[in-house]
């Protein structure tokens, strides 16, 4: 059984508009932070975790040019209040290509 507030499993959900759309936003906001270009590809795995809100946590990749990496990202949602956050956007694991 998973503890209360623990960040669970999307089920089947990894592609959903919901997920897609959160990551294309993290990506869209990293560009914006960062000036960069990268360009959202897919999701590759996504976690909730429900807090004042909910924050979930995306594995996704993107590309730069030629190169694809894959990214991990925490966005913050409180729908209620039409708010959206990036919490953490960075590199997964060693940092080599997907």
């Amino acid at each position: 059984m998973a503890a209360v507030g623990a960040p669970r499993e999307v089920a089947g959900n990894e592609n959903s508009l919901e997920i897609d759309s959160l990551a294309r936003f993290a990506v869209d906001e990293h560009n914006k932070k960062q000036n960069a270009l990268l360009e959202f590809k897919r999701v590759i795995s996504a976690k909730q975790q429900v807090v004042a809100g909910t924050l979930h946590h995306i594995t996704l990749e993107a590309a730069s040019g030629d190169s694809k990496n894959v990214y991990e990202a925490k966005v913050w949602e409180k729908p209620w209040m039409n708010f959206k956050e990036v919490q953490e956007f960075k590199l997964a694991g060693d940092g080599s290509n997907a």
